[in-house]
């Protein structure tokens, strides 16, 4: 029986040499050449990147074959990029799209098969599903095209480019990067053996401000983590902060469209407090005007935001491939998700963990504060907010199973508080009479149940992720 190759909510992702083989990698490029060609899209060409797992470049290699046998121009990266300069690359460019070969946060025994269109943003539920129509029948058929890639490069249909340039450029004309270079910060920076190594680096050179760099050699073992910017993850980056006495941490994932913070002490920033901060960063410190498109497992904080600027919020299901088309149809400021990728107007509507990271060091720098006074600053406009996530992992014949236990939940309390709404726009989310919230989902990417909540105090927290272990029968 042939797998079943369905895209998630950023892409497909499998175990490697299970099903993430050459076979169902070019299975899903000779979908992406269908879908181009029957769209009249294919003449602009197609970008091609690749992180720094084991044997990514090579599975770019062969979904450069199928789309240049197609007869589409392949633009080849020659070497690991983060996921978000190909998607600025594919604007730039005009092209009809590109293919990222990345399975972002996932532990190093998987890849993945992320496709985006010429926005350069994530592929919407329309069109994942027309590619997983495709790829299931291509994989059936076994009927994949292929030019090998000495014949591509000899007759142009391959072609390697570089899309850092163009972006790093961008990036510039986004943030203030002299006035960082300057301001003499001690940054500590965990590019997690990820394709975003290197980049901080790049963009503040030249000036006081000094990078401490860890894990910035490619490992595709990710030795001792998982490369999500997460607390649990960040231990030898907390421990770095603190030795080193620097003012910060940065870390970005496996391809570099998350980042995660640490303040000055080495206390990891939540991704919620990060969305937050963002958010305040572009419109009081910037003094910038739009919409706020938040997932449904981010922060009520940007809420209260909302209305101090006088700015609407929006709440989509998780994914930037929900996220992304609202930005683009209310022209948002922002849009952020709970995974701590963050997207802005100006730029591309999708996860950009590089500018997220400068973004929070211009806030530094514009108020003189470190992040731990940032988060005080913050608290000051909107009250406390305290959160926290655990996952548990399930074996997927179970998923079922589970869903129809969640759906039949109709608590009239938790933790002793009134549950004021239940509703099920992504997973089951309980809110509470004191403002609360408790959300119990499975992930879209990997056989993961997680339990999410936001409250006033990090002990209610942990009570209410408590209840949703009950609730869930874990």
């Amino acid at each position: 029986m042939p797998p079943i190759i369905k895209f998630g909510t950023d892409g497909w992702r499998a175990v490697i040499g299970e099903d993430f083989t050459f076979d169902n990698v070019r299975a899903c490029a000779q979908g992406v050449a269908d879908y181009l060609l029957d769209g009249g899209a294919a003449k602009n060409g197609l970008l091609i990147g690749y992180d720094t797992r084991f044997a990514s470049e090579d599975f770019a290699a062969a979904v450069a074959e199928v789309i240049a046998a197609n007869g589409i121009k392949a633009y080849l990266n020659p070497k690991a990029a983060p996921t978000p300069v190909i998607s600025y690359a594919i604007v730039v460019k005009k092209a009809a799209g590109g293919v990222i070969i990345t399975a972002s946060h996932n532990p190093h025994i998987w890849n993945g098969f992320k496709y985006k269109p010429e926005y350069g943003g994530s592929a919407s539920p329309e069109v994942t599903a027309d590619l997983e129509k495709r790829i299931h029948q291509i994989v059936s058929s076994g009927k994949v095209k292929r030019l090998p890639l000495s014949d591509g490069l000899k007759q142009g249909l391959i072609e390697y480019h570089d899309p850092a340039p163009v972006y790093l450029s961008h990036i510039a004309e986004m943030v203030d990067l002299e006035h960082i270079r300057k301001a003499g910060l001690k940054i500590a920076v965990d590019s997690m053996y990820g394709a975003g190594a290197g980049y901080f680096r790049r963009l503040l050179k030249g000036g006081s401000t000094r990078l401490i760099e860890l894990n910035f050699k490619r490992n595709p073992l990710f030795p001792g983590i998982q490369p999500e910017p997460i607390a649990s993850h960040l231990t030898k980056l907390s421990k770095r902060v603190k030795a080193s006495g620097a003012d910060v941490g940065l870390a970005t994932d496996g391809d570099a469209d998350r980042i995660g913070v640490l303040d000055e002490n080495g206390v990891f920033v939540t991704q919620l407090q990060v969305f937050a901060l963002l958010t305040l960063y572009l419109l009081e410190v910037r003094g910038e005007r739009g919409a706020i498109v938040k997932s449904v497992t981010t922060t009520d904080m940007v809420y209260k935001l909302g209305e101090l600027y006088s700015v609407p919020v929006f709440e989509t299901p998780v994914g930037f491939k929900y996220l992304g088309p609202k930005m683009m149809a209310e022209n948002a400021l922002i849009g952020g998700e709970e995974s701590g990728g963050f997207g802005y107007r100006g730029h591309i509507p999708e996860r950009d963990g590089v500018l997220s990271g400068l973004y929070i060091l211009d806030f530094m720098v514009k108020t003189g504060k470190k992040p731990s006074e940032l988060i005080k600053y913050l608290y000051s406009k909107v009250g406390p907010h305290h959160y926290n996530r655990i996952d548990f992992h399930f074996s997927e014949e179970k998923r079922e199973a589970v869903v129809q236990r969640l759906s039949q939940l109709k608590p009239t309390e938790i933790d002793n508080t009134k549950v004021t709404k239940i509703d099920t726009v992504d997973g089951f989310r309980f809110r509470l009479s004191d403002g609360s919230w408790l959300l119990i989902r499975l992930s879209g990417t990997e056989p993961v149940l997680r339990i999410y909540a936001e409250s006033d105090s990090p002990e209610h927290v942990e009570r209410l992720l408590k209840a949703g272990e009950k609730l869930a029968g874990i």
